[in-house]
């Protein structure tokens, strides 16, 4: 595997950081991977699995949303929407300098974006999720407490580190039905999530498997943690998903 840095203009005009992970030859197809929630684009169980999907001859774009990692923007001023935007964005770079995304894949939060953009992705072929909540909203218990000042925003803390987060975030969750999104795709879906994740329950993708159409899969990841930190987690997970998503990839 090799990897090239890459960087696009978003929706907003702000340039929006990239790694793309190419395998050794020609790839069959590309994949797109959304992360977590205030995460970013160099997550390790990212690295884990794009070395999986790179070995199946599949290329991996990772990218950070706008105002996180490497990306250009302030965090406090995104919204799920400006996700979903992103996602589009990063898309179109994909198209435009390479092939359009066959694969798309998201973590967390991450997964629900790419399940509400799937849909109007004409080239994805499959789609995959990895702890993903069966509804937006779920991100809002992270949120508990937050104090709002009179620019809208306030400071939270995840996982140990600060952020800013606007009021309009929150209100945004709200007005996505992902239910009704997940009806309609219409695309292979693999939904990947440990028993024991606390940060997004199982019950979450007992409601996207119930949601989706055939065909559809559910894999457990066992006592994975939700950030499936564990390599050996992560290494699982990307043979089982490089296996599924190139087998509906090398299809004529």
């Amino acid at each position: 595997m090799k990897t090239e840095k890459v960087a696009f203009t978003g929706s907003r005009g702000q340039e929006l950081s990239g790694l793309l992970d190419l395998p050794d030859g020609d790839p069959v197809a590309f994949a797109l991977f959304a992360h977590c929630f205030t995460c970013g684009k160099s997550v390790a169980a990212i690295r884990n699995i794009s070395k999986s999907l790179t070995a199946e001859g599949i290329a991996l774009l990772r990218f950070d949303f706008t105002g996180l990692g490497q990306s250009e923007g302030e965090f406090a001023q995104t919204t799920f929407a400006t996700n979903l935007d992103d996602l589009h964005t990063s898309a179109n770079f994909l198209a435009d300098a390479f092939a359009p995304p066959q694969v798309l894949i998201g973590h967390s939060l991450g997964g629900a974006a790419v399940l509400a953009v799937a849909g109007a992705m004409d080239s994805v072929q499959c789609v995959a999720t990895i702890g993903a909540p069966s509804d937006p909203v779920h991100v809002q218990h992270l949120l508990a407490g937050a104090d709002f000042d009179d620019t809208g925003s306030a400071e939270i803390s995840i996982g140990g580190r600060s952020f800013r987060i606007g009021e309009q975030f929150v209100d945004d969750l709200q007005r996505h039905d992902l239910a009704a999104e997940i009806r309609s795709m219409r695309k292979p879906l693999m939904i990947f999530h440990s028993p024991v994740d606390r940060i997004v329950g199982i019950d979450n993708a007992e409601a996207l498997y119930k949601a989706a159409r055939h065909p559809k899969s559910f894999v457990s990841l066992g006592s994975a943690d939700h950030l499936v930190s564990k390599p050996a987690d992560a290494q699982f997970l990307g043979h089982v998903l490089s296996a599924w998503a190139g087998y509906y990839v090398g299809r004529d």
